[in-house]
């Protein structure tokens, strides 16, 4: 069985001295094969104007390839050829590729290259042709994975309606897998298309390569998100039909997480270790995506972990392979140490979009949220970042400033709150005390924020450019304008009283408060939309239930989470909207500006209303946004303010 790895250089460029310094590791670890993840971080030469500013040269990304062979490892490039083809939808030469189309026919900015249009075999071509002689591994991976926008181009429908979407799939596939083979090369796909069409399988080309992912842990199978985490199996199939099966599990972390989960990592590669030996399967790649918010060498200390699975199999249990994990790469010593705190931290994890709409907005707190386990995990961070040594260092730091922020932001709103109930029994005394306690705590988060911005510099500046900006220094700097906005309102407020019933940073003039039920988890996004004066529905705000967490990966979970969206105009009706696939369901809506709080009407207390469509457990997901989505409206009671005197108008 073939032991493989994989670098993202698509969602983030590295240094390639660093790359390079990496690759001897590697090789002495036991990976035999690196599939690079390209997109638009490579200057194609026959698609000029495709790469991006920070993309390697193809003479950089040679040397890359000649560095693998020297080491003995093979390279297999990965050129998205369906889904995740925004890289060449974005230039002008190949938008009219694109799948999604405008009301006048005219190619969106956004989507994905559609197989029935006249050009798709020509960059196809011409990315094969290109990328061959660094195919070391006598294959090339086309991706076509998450090609949800299949079959929306007017020049597909019609053949869609005559073959049907599993067939129109297998004969694109095919149309590839030819083109590689007039190159001497094996095709390597992605396997979640096969799960949407299993009836695509029997069609597939025989030598084709079917990487299948998934990346919790499981028993026996691997489970798919869009059918409410059910299990599934394809290698009877694809053994039929002479498709050679991989495995992949994922080394790093989800969107914005600073840093691994490290046990449900391990947890997850153990789990496709067993599945991949017990399946005979030819390979086993540990996929990393997204290292855009953590250091690439905590995804390093993973795939060195990881590693142990053949090089110390007595090794079964989490904290001993981390610990190799942190031996082997030095990022932190004493490694058994290093290891007890990184597993530690996975019960403070920064994941699912419930936390991460910090990032967008200030405006999220909700007064039913537990602030203790919040200051709780900003305690645990200050220990754990007076512990951390070397390259882990900058990681735990900024995760503290994270965690600090998260306490700050919560504290801030509920002395909103406060203050304004104050105002409304006439004491302005306290009021302007508290205000003033609330300049200092601001006064203070200044300091925490200069801390997490320099940690977030070394996180990058260890592998990456120093030209480029990273991203987390780009989120940070937009916390900065949250509060130099949060600064400027309290000060209003010490001059005009009356400005403590305007919308802050952190709290709305009102807010909408609902608690969001997920008991089957699926792919839902819950949205609060607000009527027009015209009559329309525009977007308020929307949350994604997908937690990214183990627990919240299975067909039931107990998963409840509040949910909080300022609103300046209490008049205006609002409603709640499902799209996705799934079901959500909604208790305890409110609307709040810190002293009235109200109860909708039409959903009494400990009901809850269910809204979406079930979650399909086969056939081809609808994941669209309609216009027709099932949506809820709640009623409130006469609100005081409706006239403009109350207390809630500044």
């Amino acid at each position: 069985m073939i032991r493989a790895f994989q670098w993202d250089l698509a969602r983030q460029v590295e240094r390639l001295d660093w790359l390079l310094a990496q690759l001897p590791r590697y090789a002495a670890w036991g990976y035999e094969e690196l599939h690079l993840h390209l997109e638009d971080a490579v200057d194609y030469p026959s698609l000029p104007g495709v790469a991006r500013t920070d993309a390697y040269s193809w003479s950089q990304f040679e040397h890359l390839v000649a560095a693998a062979s020297q080491h003995g490892i093979r390279v297999v490039p990965i050129a998205n050829l369906l889904g995740h083809t925004q890289y060449l939808i974005k230039t002008e030469t190949w938008r009219d590729l694109n799948e999604l189309r405008a009301p006048d026919g005219s190619p969106l900015p956004h989507g994905q290259i559609c197989p029935s249009h006249p050009r798709t075999l020509e960059v196809a071509k011409k990315l094969i042709h290109d990328l061959k002689p660094h195919c070391t591994a006598g294959k090339i991976h086309v991706g076509l994975d998450e090609s949800f926008h299949l079959g929306k181009h007017p020049a597909a429908q019609a053949e869609i309606e005559r073959i049907g979407l599993a067939t129109y799939f297998a004969n694109y596939v095919g149309q590839l897998h030819q083109l590689a083979a007039d190159h001497g090369l094996r095709t390597g796909i992605w396997a979640d298309m096969l799960i949407l069409l299993p009836e695509a399988i029997p069609q597939l080309p025989r030598g084709l390569m079917a990487y299948d992912w998934y990346y919790h842990g499981f028993r026996r199978h691997p489970r798919f998100e869009l059918y409410n985490f059910a299990e599934y199996d394809l290698t009877p199939a694809l053994r039929r039909q002479g498709v050679e099966y991989w495995g992949c599990p994922m080394n790093g972390a989800f969107r914005h997480e600073p840093l691994p989960v490290f046990g449900e990592r391990l947890a997850n590669a153990r789990a496709w270790w067993h599945r991949c030996n017990e399946t005979g399967a030819a390979g086993f790649l540990v996929t990393g995506w997204e290292p855009v918010r953590l250091a690439l060498e905590m995804t390093m200390v993973v795939d060195a972990a990881i590693a142990s699975l053949w090089m110390n199999p007595e090794l079964d249990d989490s904290t001993a392979m981390l610990a190799k994990g942190f031996e082997r790469t030095g990022v932190a010593a004493p490694a058994h140490d290093a290891a007890r705190l990184a597993l530690a931290g996975d019960t403070h994890a920064f994941a699912g979009y419930h936390r991460w709409e910090i990032d967008r907005r200030w405006s999220i707190a909700h007064p039913a949220e537990n602030l203790a386990g919040l200051r709780a995990e900003a305690r645990f961070f200050a220990r754990a970042h007076r512990r951390a040594a070397t390259g882990f260092a900058a990681s735990v730091t900024w995760r503290l400033y994270l965690a600090r922020r998260d306490v700050f932001v919560r504290e801030a709103a509920r002395g909103v709150m406060r203050a304004r109930r104050l105002h409304s029994r006439g004491r302005t005394a306290p009021m302007f005390d508290l205000i003033t306690t609330l300049q200092t705590a601001a006064d203070a988060h200044v300091g925490e924020q200069r801390e997490g911005r320099a940690a977030a510099i070394r996180m990058g500046r260890r592998t990456r450019r120093a030209d480029i900006i990273q991203q987390n220094v780009v989120a940070l700097r937009a916390d900065q304008q949250r509060l130099r906005a949060w600064r400027r309102w309290l000060a209003s407020v010490q001059k005009d009283p009356m400005r403590i019933w305007a919308a802050s940073e952190v709290w709305g003039a009102w807010q909408v408060l609902v608690w969001v039920h997920n008991p089957r988890p699926c792919v839902q996004q819950v949205v609060l939309q607000q009527r027009t004066t015209n009559g329309a529905w525009r977007d308020l705000a929307q949350r994604h239930t997908i937690e990214f967490r183990s627990a919240a990966a299975r067909p039931r979970s107990p998963g409840q989470r509040p949910w909080s969206v300022p609103i300046d105009d209490p008049t205006q009706p609002v409603r709640f909207v499902v799209r996705g696939a799934g079901l959500v369901e909604l208790s305890r809506v409110q609307i709040s500006n810190g002293v009235d709080t109200h109860q909708a009407v039409n959903l009494p207390a400990r009901t809850r209303v269910c809204l979406g469509q079930p979650a399909p457990k086969s056939g081809w997901p609808d994941l669209a946004a309609h216009d027709d989505a099932p949506s809820w409206q709640p009623e409130w009671p006469p609100l005081p303010g409706r006239e403009g005197k109350h207390r809630g108008t500044p």
